[in-house]
């Protein structure tokens, strides 16, 4: 399926050499001013994604992921399927050893969601 005008394609994402793949180590980034828009009501969805990953033979260039992520400003997603479709680009671009996403959303109707997606190569074990 080819993506809409707009729409986030994961070849945005940029990746760089991991400078210690003989050492498992965590990686976490924190993205507090995510947004997207509600295909329901279409009203702002705001959010914190916070990415953890042990990588594998690369690691996300941080601008390139800043990028991608701007790229949901506009689109209607649901919180469980934005978080998934993430998580998806992600492990396809750096094929870690593990990732887990996890995407905590402002309340909205007095409801805070919480949307956590995990990835587990066989080669990574699960980091709590």
């Amino acid at each position: 399926m080819k993506p809409t005008e707009g729409e986030p394609t994961r070849d945005i994402l940029e990746c760089f050499d991991n400078p210690c793949p003989a050492r498992d180590y965590v990686i976490e980034h924190v993205c507090p001013e995510f947004t997207s828009v509600c295909p329901k009501t279409g009203q702002p969805d705001y959010g914190t994604l916070t990415f953890r990953y042990i990588p594998a033979a690369r690691c996300v260039e941080l601008k390139s992921l800043k990028l991608y992520l701007q790229k949901f400003r506009n689109q209607g997603i649901f919180y469980e399927s934005v978080t998934n479709r993430i998580l998806d680009d992600m492990v396809a671009v750096l094929e870690p050893k593990f990732m887990r996403l996890t995407a905590e959303f402002t309340p909205r109707g007095g409801i805070h969601s919480i949307i956590t997606a995990e990835y587990k190569s066989g080669e990574g074990e699960s980091e709590q």
